[in-house]
């Protein structure tokens, strides 16, 4: 991160920040066999090969962006209830584990093309906590002037590049970015991140046919919380598993536990060296949950008291906390992770709400017809 009190995340942490210096503790794991779910209670330690030492990250860096995340949405939900922040607001609390084990796979110069529920996916990437919360609260300095709001984030500084309200509507857009790579021979992977829901749609088949048919670098990671917006995976589709579509593709792929963000790491780095490789594109599954509704205000009554409860236990943050915990880290250190992410996350809220909003004279402004 930057210097004291800046709300950039200008990467992880060096080695051995924190308490006794560990960086990774654990065993190794290679790809797990093809279709098969990865629910281990120990997280699985993955391969961080094809990386320089700079841009390898250690589990209390990835425990401190998990953090951020989860701070950061608690944040963005009390300001909401507060009247603070308005529009229609996606939590994707419980879900951590995938975009921060996604993006910690993955190189500064790769592209991120996010959906609805997407602030854990900017914010994984790298984004500006400043900028996005003030994106979010239709401020002038957010990384859209404001205008876009908390579905369509967008910071390419970071290779964040947009995140769309439209399901699926992203993947065709990952397509064409790794299209660009090949073209320009760059070595750049795109990942592209849609939810159960998109597996019933035109353009995720459309994209998963051109993707093998042309071999390009991409990464499908597919966050299956079971829930299309209010309506089980169950009600829209016979399919239990979205990583089944990706044989009809001749697609490699792979389902494994959200709740465990090492495993999640482990799947998306081979998903990716497989693609910059120049050998195609990977189906990632990741089973994972959402603690809150479809949308903040969303009584959720639709579901078990005791799903919750079930899934409160497989809290990505509190169980790879956990690890740490039982891998030498102290129990301070773990305190310490916590109290500097939510830290950050006032700073940054302080600050943006203390930014002009929206001059809606430039509404028509950045508008290409």
């Amino acid at each position: 991160m930057g210097p004291a009190g800046d709300t950039r995340l200008d990467g992880f942490r060096a080695p051995g920040s924190y308490g006794n210096g560990s960086s990774r503790p654990g065993e190794r794991s290679s790809w797990p066999d093809r279709h098969v779910a990865v629910r281990n209670d120990s997280p699985v330690r993955p391969e961080r090969g094809h990386m320089t030492d700079s841009e390898r990250t250690t589990d209390l860096e990835i425990l401190e962006r998990m953090w951020l995340v989860r701070a950061f949405e608690e944040k963005v939900s009390e300001l909401y209830a507060a009247g603070r922040v308005a529009g229609l607001i996606h939590l994707g609390i419980g879900q951590e584990g995938s975009a921060v084990g996604t993006c910690a796979a993955l190189r500064s110069g790769d592209y991120v093309f996010g959906t609805h529920r997407s602030h854990a996916h900017a914010i994984a990437k790298g984004a500006d906590l400043r900028k996005l919360m003030a994106e979010i609260a239709g401020r002038s300095t957010g990384y859209c002037k404001g205008k876009g709001g908390s579905m369509h984030i967008s910071a390419p500084d970071v290779g964040f590049i947009t995140a769309t309200g439209v399901v699926a509507g992203n993947i065709p857009l990952a397509l064409g970015a790794a299209l660009s790579s090949v073209t320009r021979n760059e070595k750049r992977v795109s990942v592209a991140f849609f939810g159960d829901g998109a597996g019933q749609s035109g353009p995720f088949h459309e994209s998963l046919n051109l993707a093998a048919l042309w071999k390009l670098p991409v990464v499908l990671v597919c966050e299956n919380n079971g829930y299309v917006e209010f309506s089980p995976l169950s009600a829209h589709t016979v399919v239990e598993r979205l990583a089944d579509y990706a044989s009809v593709y001749s697609i490699p792929a792979v389902t494994v536990d959200g709740g465990d963000v090492l495993a999640v790491e482990a799947a998306v780095r081979r998903a990716v060296d497989t693609a910059r490789e120049g050998n195609g594109p990977s189906f990632v599954e990741v089973l994972t949950h959402r603690l809150r509704g479809h949308y903040e205000g969303d009584p959720a009554r639709y579901r078990k008291l005791s799903e919750r409860d079930e899934w409160k236990q497989k809290d990505p943050v509190a169980r790879f906390s956990r690890h740490l915990l039982g891998s030498g880290v102290t129990a301070e250190s773990l305190d310490e992770v916590e109290a500097e992410a939510r830290a950050m996350v006032a700073r940054a809220a302080e600050r943006a709400l203390a930014d002009p909003p929206a001059d809606p004279a430039d509404a028509t402004g950045d508008v290409y017809v």
